[in-house]
Parts: structure tokens; sequence; C-alpha cells
């Protein structure tokens, strides 16, 4: 009797061979589990229709641009290790010896002169926005 493998009931195999088909066969999904088929990518010039507001998107808190959420992730990225309370210049000297990219070196320098308690008020002195959160 043969049942094609010696591991497996005829059940499983049949199960198996059912999943597997689509790949035999040429390249078609095999609709073994179609919750992991990827999602089809948008055509070239198709816009994504999300039903999100400008500057509502996921991943952008209230009171806060895309570009400031951007510039704020850069600045803790580089700023995050420093010891808070820092001074301004305690933040240039740290964000050029971790050997930060320009563009927030140039950030930390345009600070006022004052000392900053935490990333959060590094940004907003920089004028990145303030998050509000709902409660």
């Amino acid at each position: 009797m043969d049942r094609g493998s010696a591991k497996h009931t005829r059940r499983v195999d049949e199960q198996q061979k059912h999943e597997t088909e689509g790949m035999v066969r040429g390249g078609g999904p095999t609709h073994a589990e179609e919750w992991k088929e990827p999602e089809p990518t948008p055509a070239p010039g198709e816009q994504d229709h999300t039903g999100y507001p400008p500057g509502h998107e996921p991943g952008t808190p209230e009171g806060i641009s895309a570009e400031g959420v951007e510039a704020r992730s850069d600045l803790a990225r580089w700023l995050s290790d420093s010891h808070f309370p820092s001074s301004k210049g305690e933040l240039v000297r740290h964000a050029e010896e971790a050997n930060a990219p320009d563009h927030v070196v140039e950030m930390v320098r345009s600070l006022p002169d004052r000392g900053f308690e935490n990333v959060a008020e590094v940004a907003e002195a920089l004028g990145l926005g303030k998050e509000r959160r709902r409660w």
C-alpha cells in the first residue's frame, strides 16, 4: 500500500498535496493560508485611499507634522543616550562625538543657549511641535 509518506497519515498527505498544488503547477498562490498572501501593491500613479486626513496618518501624533516626527526621531536616535539635563554645548559635543549626521548636528547647534531636561524639550525648542495627548 503506497501512502506517499511514512511520517503522516493519508489524510495529512492529501492535505499537504492540496496546499502545495499551486506552487507545483506554476507559480500561483497556494491558498493554503490566505492570510499569509501579500497585499497587492498599488499601480504606479495610483493613490492610496486610506481615508486619513492630511497630518493624521498613522504614526503622526496630533500636534506634530510628519516631517516633525522624522526630525524628532533623528534627534532621539542620536541624543537619547546623552546625560540629561544637558546644556546646548553638551548636546552639541555629544552629537559630534557620536558622529551624528550633519543635519542633526546643525539642528542641535541652532538650539537656544539653555539647559534641556529631555529630548522632547529639545524638539519643542526647535519648533518641531509638541505631542498633544487626548485622554
